[in-house]
């Protein structure tokens, strides 16, 4: 079911910028280089949007954020749906391995409108969203609290740590 939901231009240029990781990239790129960043509706509920103010630069890790992924996971509302991207840095017994995560936060305590909207433009987004290897539907806290969680998503049993603490 289609809801007619346009994504904006902003939103395609967030997503392959976090895509792409120039090997040349110089300190001060590298630490612009976004780590997550959350995607709303916008307020006439036509467009998919940048959410203002919600994103964790890889410079803030270490300096003003010290564990990225629980500061991504209280950025998450409590009552309302989001879509986010999260860079994940993770190993397994094998190597050390980066990954964008494309997450669809549909919490239980959310509106049932907003629930449909949200489920019903998921696929706006992610058609835009081209080369993303991981979906995760998350419907509260309890889901993704634990970092476990996510680092079974991405490797299975064989992840050891995923950045920010072992799991």
């Amino acid at each position: 079911m289609a809801s007619g939901v346009t994504v904006t231009d902003e939103v395609i240029t967030v997503f392959n910028e976090m895509k792409v990781r120039k090997a040349q990239a110089n300190e001060d790129e590298k630490k612009k280089r976004k780590k997550a960043v959350l995607f709303c509706l916008s307020e006439d509920k036509k467009h998919i949007v940048l959410e203002s103010g919600k994103e964790i630069l890889t410079g803030d890790v270490g300096t003003t954020i010290a564990d990225p992924y629980l500061h991504f996971v209280k950025m998450l509302p409590a009552d309302d749906c989001r879509y986010a991207l999260y860079d994940a840095t993770y190993e397994t017994k094998e190597t050390k391995k980066e990954d964008l995560v494309f997450i669809f936060w549909a919490p239980d305590g959310a509106p049932l409108k907003s629930k449909m909207i949200y489920a019903s433009s998921k696929d706006a987004i992610k058609k835009k969203f081209t080369g993303i290897k991981h979906e995760w539907q998350v419907n509260g806290l309890e889901d993704i609290k634990d970092r476990r969680t996510l680092a079974e998503k991405l490797g299975g049993s064989s992840v050891v740590t995923l950045e920010g603490g072992p799991v």
